[in-house]
């Protein structure tokens, strides 16, 4: 039986909390076909280290610092290709021109606030520039990303990047992943709950290659939400342009907070594939569908990028190299990547709404998505919780 948006709204009580913070998984919320890595996390991708560092200072400061280091070695001199996509250019992504340029990433990658990005480049560069190996370097390309966490953190004040930097490269490393309202994701919000940082990952079948596709995504972002095709946001009685829209059709105002679908989303891939800056390029497009699946239409005031890179040793660089000979997998096998990265961008998105704790500042309070709720309406369109 097909439920409408009414029907299942008046039995649904908004500010429901009781269920703990629960990976989407544990909603029955596991999109597509390909099973996740040991780890459902970009870390699945072998060598890949992630490593937070959250900043919270007084009544006012929430946020802090994501970082994303390719492999273990010396990656100024063993670079991996790496490639951008744009969904919605209102952002702040430093490092992007040399990036694009040569197809190549010779820094981990970071994610932040947007005014703290200038701050955590300079960190960055001071981090590769101290390495031994790397003394006689005179120019870095540091990249990182940002998302507006303005909401709930004072982000004009910027204090203690730098320190977060370094802590969240030194912490980096691999296994499971903290998701959440942790490092950049401290201060987010999404669809008007909180946000934060998720992360997924994809297997594909040996069949297929057996590669491996990672994703971990700063959610910080507004819109519709859905979830596995429901009206969450809907059914809720919170979405963009919702004031707009119940007037136009003589009801409430509804929601007097209710945004125009602003914000902004990073999403960073990693796969072991072998695969060039060309098709990493392709690649970080499709994760743009995953976030399509969660209700984002990717608004004016949204900042939307994706970057994506390869470790597979067979398509790393040297800059010293003369000439560079890889080792590359054809169009046609890309395909099986590009259903792999989609679902996986999906999942992470829910991870980072689901994992998200409460927020508080000077400012106000924002609470995660309430999931008693969630999980009633996901079963009443037949989404089962795994048993």
């Amino acid at each position: 039986m097909t439920l409408g948006l009414a029907t299942l709204a008046v039995t649904v009580p908004v500010g429901a909390q009781a269920l703990p913070p629960l990976r989407a998984r544990a909603m029955g919320l596991a999109p597509g076909i390909f099973t996740p890595g040991a780890n459902n996390a970009i870390t699945d991708v072998p060598g890949v280290r992630v490593g937070h560092e959250t900043v919270t200072l007084g009544d006012s400061v929430r946020t802090g610092v994501t970082a994303i280091i390719p492999h273990g070695g010396d990656l100024y001199r063993d670079r991996v290709p790496a490639a951008l996509h744009v969904g919605n250019g209102f952002g702040k992504l430093l490092g992007v021109t040399q990036l694009r340029e040569l197809g190549e990433l010779e820094t981990p990658v970071l994610l932040t606030c947007t005014l703290c990005i200038w701050q955590a480049g300079d960190a960055l560069a001071q981090y590769m520039l101290a390495k031994p190996e790397n003394a006689n370097v005179r120019s870095i390309n540091p990249v990182v990303g940002e998302t507006n966490d303005g909401q709930l953190n004072a982000t004009r004040s910027r204090p203690g990047i730098a320190a977060a930097v370094n802590r969240a490269l030194a912490t980096a490393d691999t296994g499971p992943v903290i998701e959440g309202s942790v490092g950049a994701g401290h201060g987010t919000v999404m669809f008007g709950w909180k946000g934060g940082i998720g992360t997924s990952s994809r297997k594909l079948p040996a069949s297929l290659g057996g590669y491996t596709v990672g994703v971990i995504a700063q959610g910080n972002y507004g819109g519709v939400l859905q979830m596995a095709g429901v009206p969450i946001g809907q059914l809720l009685g919170r979405y963009a342009f919702q004031r707009d829209v119940e007037r136009a059709a003589g009801g409430s105002p509804g929601d007097l907070g209710a945004e125009r679908g602003d914000g902004s989303c990073m999403i960073v891939i990693a796969t072991d594939a072998p695969i060039l800056s060309r098709n990493l390029e392709r690649l970080s497009a499709r994760a743009v569908m995953g976030l399509a699946r969660t209700g984002s239409s990717a608004s004016n005031g949204s900042g939307d990028y994706v970057i994506s890179f390869s470790t597979s040793p067979r398509v790393r660089r040297s800059p010293d190299a003369a000439l560079s000979t890889n080792d590359e997998i054809g169009n046609d096998a890309m395909s099986a990547l590009f259903q792999a990265v989609t679902e996986a961008t999906e999942e992470a998105l829910y991870d980072a709404l689901l994992m998200a704790t409460p927020v508080s500042t000077r400012a106000g309070r924002v609470n995660p998505l309430p999931r008693d709720s969630v999980r009633e309406l996901l079963q009443a369109r037949g989404v089962r919780s795994p048993r």
